[in-house]
């Protein structure tokens, strides 16, 4: 996905969000703030994105929104339950009604035979609950990095045009 399609998912999200006077975080890891960065390239983003949170490590993952590092542990850090705990981190570390999270293998290296390069679990932060999904992406480092932040993307703008 090129940036101008990318910058388009933003402007429907801003709408989307500034029209029902709510907010945004995420709560990235694989991206490194690149959804974040997306989301704040244009003007006037403060009216519906509260923050970011780039918990590249699995402390940051536990410290800055309160995943238990004992389903880091248990699951690894690219895992359904991690994505999963880092939404709702965000949920309950910001004052926001939705989060979107990215945990993933960007690569070239880290891959493993259960957990390939451009493995990547999402999860979306709703005013009614979770909701994960997991995805493998093709390509080099940067075009994973890509495809995640608009899938991340794309995924919250559909769900917030169905709450």
């Amino acid at each position: 996905m090129d940036d101008t399609s990318l910058q388009g998912l933003v402007s429907q999200l801003a709408r989307l969000l500034t029209k029902r006077c709510e907010m945004m975080a995420t709560v990235e890891s694989c991206t490194g703030g690149l959804i974040s960065a997306s989301c704040t390239s244009i003007s006037g983003s403060s009216d519906w994105f509260e923050r970011g949170f780039v918990t590249y490590s699995n402390e940051a993952k536990s410290t800055l929104v309160g995943v238990d590092p004992a389903i880091i542990d248990a699951h690894g850090a690219v895992s359904e339950p991690v994505a999963r705990a880092m939404a709702d981190g965000g949920l309950r570390h910001a004052p926001v009604q939705w989060s979107v999270a990215v945990t993933g293998i960007a690569g070239p290296t880290g891959g493993s035979a259960e957990k390939p390069v451009g493995t990547v679990w999402f999860a979306w932060g709703t005013p009614t609950g979770v909701e994960t999904e997991v995805r493998v992406f093709g390509g080099d480092r940067a075009s994973v990095r890509a495809a995640t932040a608009a899938h991340a993307l794309q995924g919250l703008l559909e769900r917030i045009e169905d709450a």
